[in-house]
């Protein structure tokens, strides 16, 4: 492992700050605290995480939530086709005729037959199938596990030591602590904890609380990402999960430069309790499950719609950009190169530069197209992009490891009616504010996500354990 990567990552942190300060609404003000005790959260973590013995602990939280995942499929595998499906194959399943059994058995037959010992793969089912009967059933499933634990009171309390470290640590307001700590584990549904709150925060407030938003993922979703790297990257799950920790300093860094506080919050120094529910009319477990299940239904449907029309979008406008490519030279020449993924790999090559991804400049240029793709496209056809120049070995594991952690979040404009609606929803007085900072704490949160894969690329020496193998 090169050492200068690790320095051009460490480097990067500081000049993702400098970034976020020339966007300052204003630069006078510098939160020094809230930056130096926000990097160093995320220093902390990332020892932790990559280097200290602790990171024996991101094995063990793997292998739980592998387990977890595994469960996820039970459901999937009943309702499409029992153990013998071949769109949720079981993975207790009996091992039948080796590759070239298979190879013989579709030639003279079928090509699409399954065969004992068969799982799903490029060789025979194209990854829609997999996102359409594993990756978008999963989300049912953590929907409603979420909901579960929230019902129970068991994920509260870990969201409560989060805030209450956010706060005392950065010097920031409760409310926000509170509500950065619950994205953590949900989307725009952490806002509903302050929703009390809501209505006299400062507009610094409001920003940080949409930038942790969008720069986060929901624990829903975090096995439709985990299931896509799995394969090539055994222990992509406890590290999702250590991004999105990592993610929220992050978050209130770039927010505080962003957006620097001018005013009083209401709940500096304290932390907000949550409202208290009705006994007589809190749900019960089960009724918190279901209703959880149906939001993950809601959800599923939602992304697979996003997808449907954003891809649809993406390939119609480089279809004009490949019509163009017919025009007389030497126009036509130009356009041959230009396609939207090309044009975001551009934007995004300075900031993958600074991520100490590589020192190839034709894989620095194929991360950076694969993190621009997500802006338009979502993380979910980036995630799978990755995996497959992954399993190919036509990009390195360290290369892998920190695109996996950039795009850990909810960085795309199709989150941006979700969050921007959601927080307006909340607080129509004020929702010409909050639209005014949708796109700042978008930009914000790319910033913090990019930061995340910083902190990857600067503890990450090589070593094939953090990978998990």
């Amino acid at each position: 492992m090169n050492p200068i990567l690790n320095v051009i990552s460490a480097l990067g942190i500081v000049a993702l700050c400098a970034i976020a300060w020339l966007g300052s609404e204003n630069r006078r003000i510098i939160p020094w605290k809230t930056i130096l005790f926000g990097i160093t959260l995320q220093l902390i973590i990332g020892l932790l995480v990559f280097v200290l013995p602790t990171r024996e602990l991101i094995a063990q939280l793997n292998n739980v939530l592998n387990v977890l995942l595994d469960a996820s499929e039970a459901g999937a595998r009943f309702l499409f086709g029992g153990g013998s499906s071949s769109f949720v194959p079981d993975p207790n399943r009996v091992v039948g005729p080796g590759p070239a059994g298979r190879w013989i058995t579709r030639a003279i037959g079928q090509a699409y037959v399954v065969i004992p010992g068969d799982k799903i793969g490029s060789d025979n089912m194209n990854p829609g199938y997999i996102f359409a009967f594993r990756s978008l059933p999963q989300i049912v499933f953590f929907s409603a596990l979420v909901a579960l634990l929230y019902r129970l009171n068991i994920i509260q309390p870990v969201v409560m030591v989060f805030a209450k470290i956010f706060q005392k640590t950065m010097k920031i307001s409760g409310a926000e602590s509170l509500s950065g700590a619950a994205n953590i584990f949900v989307g725009i549904e952490s806002a509903i904890a302050v929703k009390p709150f809501l209505a006299k925060m400062t507009r610094s407030e409001l920003c940080a609380i949409l930038t942790s938003c969008f720069g986060s993922i929901a624990s829903s979703v975090l096995g439709l990402y985990a299931g896509f790297l799995r394969p090539v990257f055994p222990s992509i799950a406890g590290h999702l999960v250590s991004a999105s920790i990592i993610t929220i300093p992050a978050c209130f860094v770039i927010s505080k430069l962003l957006v620097p506080e001018t005013g009083v919050p209401e709940t500096m120094g304290n932390i907000p309790e949550e409202p208290k529910e009705d006994p007589e009319k809190r749900p019960n477990p089960m009724d918190s499950t279901i209703v959880g299940a149906l939001d993950g239904v809601k959800m599923a449907v939602g992304i697979a719609a996003v997808i449907i029309a954003i891809l649809g979008i993406v390939a119609l406008i480089n279809s004009l950009f490949d019509a163009l490519a017919g025009l007389p030279e030497p126009l036509g020449s130009a356009f041959q190169v230009v396609s939207l993924q090309n044009i975001m790999g551009v934007l995004f090559f300075p900031l993958t530069v600074l991520t100490g991804v590589s020192l190839d400049i034709n894989e620095i240029w194929q991360v950076s197209t694969i993190i621009g793709r997500r802006v338009f496209e979502t993380s979910i056809p980036p995630y799978i992009t990755l995996a497959g120049l992954s399993n190919s070995g036509a990009i390195s594991d360290r290369a892998m490891l920190i695109t996996s952690y950039v795009l850990c979040g909810f960085t795309h404009f199709a989150s941006y009616g979700i969050f921007v609606g959601g927080l307006s929803s909340l607080i129509p007085e004020r929702r010409s504010e909050v639209s005014s900072l949708g796109l700042k704490a978008l930009w914000g949160a790319t910033l913090a996500t990019i930061m995340t894969g910083c902190i990857a690329g600067l503890f990450d020496f090589g070593n094939p354990m953090v990978l998990g193998r």
